[in-house]
């Protein structure tokens, strides 16, 4: 009866056991289950709070930006100009090159050929800071201001002359470029 007994004990010992390891790891699963929604409540929080901030900074920044006034606009719909430019220094007529502001990425003015006829292809809102005679020598990389032409500065070597349609201007860089205009820009 002993031998019954004790071996009694030992079946109960043992699914005692069982039963101890089973509510382990039951506990464990449901650790890590509470430990995984912990997790993806956190990550979830975590982009919902990235999103706001983000909307949130786009908010500020349109807020604080000054609105730009119309008077500033020159089209909502883009523009598709050819303006013409001539460039004489010293008597020598200036060679304008093709593909100016062409290449991996085409930039809205360009040229196509050397023919001196500029490429105003602008999609989309377009400013007058956009269309600058200015701007056209930035995407050159070529120096030109009411000063200053290429290499060739007003002195006693010349002064600069520019001509918009025949009559003499004096905006030089900031003169706003219009459809088939004719600039002439001559250092004499």
């Amino acid at each position: 009866m002993i031998d019954e007994i004790s071996g009694k004990d030992e079946l109960s010992s043992g699914k005692k056991k069982w039963l101890e390891n089973r509510a382990r790891r039951e506990e464990e699963q449901k650790n890590l289950k509470q430990k995984k929604t912990i997790k993806r409540i956190f990550k979830t929080a975590l982009i919902v709070l990235i999103i706001g901030v983000g909307i949130a900074g786009l908010g500020w920044y349109f807020k604080i930006r000054p609105p730009l006034p119309e008077s500033e606009i020159i089209s909502r719909a883009g523009i598709h100009w050819h303006p013409e430019i001539k460039i004489s220094i010293l008597g020598q007529k200036q060679e304008i090159p093709d593909n100016i502001g062409l290449g991996v990425v085409e930039k809205p003015i360009h040229t196509h050929d050397n023919t001196g006829v500029i490429h105003l292809e602008f999609s989309g809102l377009v400013k007058k800071d956009d269309i600058l005679l200015g701007k056209f020598f930035e995407v050159w990389g070529k120096k030109f201001s009411k000063d200053c032409i290429f290499d060739k500065c007003n002195g006693f070597e010349g002064q600069i002359k520019m001509l918009i349609n025949g009559k003499q201007n004096f905006e030089f860089e900031n003169y706003l470029m219009k459809d088939k205009d004719k600039i002439e820009i001559i250092f004499e």
